[in-house]
């Protein structure tokens, strides 16, 4: 299959997964280790042993709440020839880059959920820094209780966008929040796996919810059905959370809060893009019916639901590196790279 991006298709038991994992993509992993250490260096001046130090304490609360994927990042630690406090350290990369309520909300992703048409579909534009394009990859697990996941991740990282054999898929984008930097969280990315380990959308909330939390997050999740599929979407801080429902078969979320969950939303402090990206791609659902037409919109270009870099940016600059478009009901993923305008068709991979 002639693919966008490398495919890591493993299987097993989570030590077995882990480990296949490091060795196909062992390079990769390395790379973007050492890619990461350098952007906390420069943006918040956090040595290596410092960030193993904090990879250490997320590595504990992931062994302690996740016991599986623990099992799994330290095989794959192993496999890679990489020290496991860091690979914990990058699988927490937005807790280190953006867990505290000084460090501003980075305006990225805009998530869509569309229940109508007789479909579940899930999609987004994943924006991030565009030095880290080269470290993706596309996940595909198979466990030996038969369930199988497939998932957008950087390397080192257990899922972003993705979904599984059960029909469930998510979507991801930050938020920030007065709550942030509370110490004893789950990795970022180890949550939003948990979420993809979930054989039904009651389950996927369920471990949501019970992972305890150090920045917030947002989480766009849904499930295919014979009788009709359903999507949620939650806030999550530290603490506390929200959860918003569809409105005309359509549920679309940026970089704000839109619950009532009661918290200080940090992009007050900084305004942006987020403020119209959900209300203008979900009036453009509702007129074109066409989840990627709205993906690809650019009306306050270059900070645009189809976002290009602005070079006002500094060191956060930002573009859609990946748009993802899931069918929970055929159980696909199509990846088209980044910015979608420029992208093409991109590929899909089945797991069926």
């Amino acid at each position: 299959m002639n693919f966008p991006l490398p495919v890591v298709d493993v299987s097993g038991t989570p030590q077995e997964i882990g480990a296949q994992y490091g060795a196909q993509a062992g390079q990769l992993i390395r790379d973007n280790v050492a890619a990461y250490l350098e952007r906390f260096a420069r943006a918040k001046q956090l040595t290596p042993a410092m960030v193993k130090e904090q990879g250490a304490v997320f590595k504990a609360t992931s062994r302690a709440h996740w016991p599986r994927l623990a099992d799994t990042l330290d095989a794959m630690a192993e496999a890679a020839g990489v020290d496991a406090d860091l690979i914990y350290a990058i699988n927490a990369r937005s807790e280190l880059l953006y867990g505290s309520p000084t460090c501003g909300t980075p305006q990225e992703c805009t998530s869509i959920g569309d229940l109508r048409n007789g479909k579940t579909l899930l999609a987004q534009n994943w924006d991030w820094h565009p030095a880290q394009r080269p470290y993706t990859l596309l996940l595909v697990t198979r466990d030996e209780n038969g369930h199988e996941i497939a998932a957008l991740t950087e390397a080192g990282m257990l899922a972003k966008a993705g979904l599984n054999n059960k029909g469930v898929g998510v979507c991801v984008n930050l938020l920030g929040s007065a709550n942030d930097g509370t110490p004893g969280g789950v990795p970022y990315h180890v949550l939003l796996r948990s979420v993809l380990e979930a054989d039904s959308l009651s389950w996927a909330t369920r471990n949501a919810f019970r992972s305890p939390r150090s920045a917030s997050i947002n989480l766009l999740i849904g499930q295919s059905h014979q009788d009709g599929g359903e999507i949620i979407d939650l806030e999550l801080v530290p603490g506390d959370g929200g959860w918003l429902h569809p409105e005309d078969g359509i549920l679309v979320h940026a970089n704000h809060f839109e619950s009532s969950v009661p918290v200080y939303d940090t992009i007050k402090d900084w305004g942006g893009s987020s403020l119209f990206r959900s209300a203008r791609a979900r009036r453009l659902l509702l007129e074109k019916n066409d989840i990627l037409t709205a993906l690809k919109d650019h009306h306050s270009f270059p900070l645009a639901i189809c976002r290009h870099v602005d070079p006002r940016d500094g060191e956060d600059i930002s573009e859609t590196i990946w748009t993802v478009l899931m069918d929970l009901d055929a159980l696909t993923i199509r990846l088209i790279p980044g910015p979608p305008c420029e992208g093409g068709d991109g590929a899909e991979f089945s797991l069926r």
